[in-house]
C-alpha cells in the first residue's frame, strides 16, 4: 500500500453503554477508493462522521495526511463530504449550488466562476449550469452534489451512501461514473455503503465492519475469495458454511459447486433434493436439501439465450466440488 492519507489508531466512540466504534485501527492509502461496508448499526456511518469531525472520539487517534485531527473542527479539515440526501438549495441554480462553499469562504468571484466551470465540466454538467435542482434527474442532482464537493479541491472526499437515492438502473451507470472521476482526479474517496454489490464493483479496497469493529480489510477479490470468518463469508455474497475435518469451518461459494443428475467426478460429492430455484438472469440458484438434513446452495450460469433449466423442484440431484473449492475460515 502507498503512503496512507488516513491513519486510525484505536479509535473508539460510545453512545451511552454502546460502543458504536470500538478500538478501530485502519489505514487508507492516498488515491484509493475505499469502502466501509456493513449492515445497519455496524458503526460505518459513525466512523465516517468521526473522519469528518461531526463526532468526537472518546479515545484513540485520527490522522489525516500526517496531522492529528483531534479537536480540529470540520471546516478546517482537508476533506469534504457528500451526503446521501445531496442537500441542494432548491432556490439556487446548479452553478450557484456548486459555488456556494467558495462564496462562503470569500473566494474572489472570478476564481469562483472558473472553479465552478471546471467542476461542472468534470461531472459533465456544463450545459445545466443555469437550471435549478427541481429541473434535474436524480442522477444529475447526484453529480451536482459531487461537483460541489470537488470544487473545494479536498484531499479527501467522504461519501455517505452516495447512490442510495437512485433507482437500480441509474445506480449501475453512476457507479462507473464515480469510479472514472475518482481515477481521473486522483482523489481519495472513502465511501460508506450497506450494499455489498456496490462496494465490490467500485472499491479498490474495503473494510467489513461488525458491531463497531473492522473484521476484515482487503480488495473485493480477497474478501470474497478468502473471508476470514463465518460472518464475512456469509455477509459478502452467498456461502455454504461446512464443517471441516480439522474442526474449523469451510466457506464454499455456490458457483464452485457442480450440479448434476449423476454423481460427478469430483473430490467431494453429496446427494440431495432441490427445494427452491431462483432465476437471476445471468445465473440460476438452486437450494438443495441434502440427505443428512443440511441445505446447500449451488449456482449454474445461464449461458444460452434461453436457459435450459433442466432441474426442477423436488428432483433428486448430486452436488460436487473440488478439493480446493472451499476456503478454511479462521473463526
Amino acid at each position: 500500500m502507498s503512503e496512507p492519507i488516513i491513519r486510525i489508531e484505536g479509535l473508539t466512540k460510545r453512545f451511552g453503554a454502546v460502543s458504536a466504534v470500538d478500538k478501530v485501527d485502519l489505514e487508507v492509502a492516498r488515491g484509493e477508493l475505499f469502502a466501509l461496508l456493513g449492515g445497519s448499526g455496524c458503526g460505518k456511518t459513525t466512523l465516517l462522521r468521526l473522519l469528518a469531525g461531526f463526532e468526537t472520539p472518546d479515545s484513540g487517534r485520527l490522522l489525516i495526511d500526517g496531522h492529528d485531527m483531534t479537536g480540529v473542527p470540520p471546516h478546517l479539515r482537508p476533506i469534504n463530504m457528500m451526503f446521501q440526501s445531496y442537500s441542494l438549495f432548491p432556490h439556487m441554480t446548479v452553478a450557484e449550488n456548486v459555488g456556494y462553499g467558495l462564496r462562503r469562504e470569500g473566494v474572489a468571484k472570478t476564481e469562483t466562476a472558473t472553479r465552478v466551470a471546471q467542476a461542472l465540466e468534470q461531472v459533465k454538467l456544463s450545459d445545466f449550469a443555469t437550471r435549478r435542482p427541481a429541473q434535474l434527474s436524480g442522477g444529475q442532482r447526484q453529480r451536482v452534489a459531487l461537483a460541489r464537493a470537488l470544487v473545494k479541491r479536498p484531499k479527501l472526499l467522504l461519501l455517505d451512501e452516495p447512490l442510495a437515492a437512485l433507482d437500480r438502473k441509474l445506480r449501475e451507470g453512476t457507479r462507473f461514473e464515480l469510479v472514472r472521476l475518482q481515477a481521473e482526479l486522483g482523489l481519495t474517496f472513502v465511501m460508506v455503503t450497506h450494499d455489498q454489490e456496490e462496494a465490490m464493483s467500485m472499491a479498490s479496497r474495503m473494510a467489513v465492519m461488525e458491531a463497531g469493529r473492522v473484521v476484515q480489510v482487503g480488495s473485493p477479490h480477497e474478501v470474497y475469495e478468502r473471508p476470514t470468518s463465518r460472518f464475512v463469508a456469509d455477509f459478502i455474497g452467498i456461502a455454504n458454511i461446512l464443517a471441516a475435518p480439522d474442526g474449523r469451518w469451510l466457506a464454499l461459494r455456490p458457483e464452485k459447486i457442480v450440479l448434476s443428475a449423476a454423481p460427478p467426478d469430483t473430490a467431494h460429492t453429496a446427494a440431495g433434493r432441490i427445494v427452491d430455484i431462483a432465476y437471476e438472469g445471468g445465473r440460476s440458484l438452486y437450494r438443495v436439501a441434502l440427505d443428512d438434513g443440511h441445505v446447500m446452495t449451488a449456482a449454474t450460469a445461464n449461458v444460452a439465450r434461453i436457459p435450459d433449466i433442466s432441474f426442477r423442484r423436488g428432483e433428486s440431484v448430486w452436488l460436487g466440488w473440488a478439493e480446493d473449492a472451499g476456503h478454511l475460515l479462521d473463526e
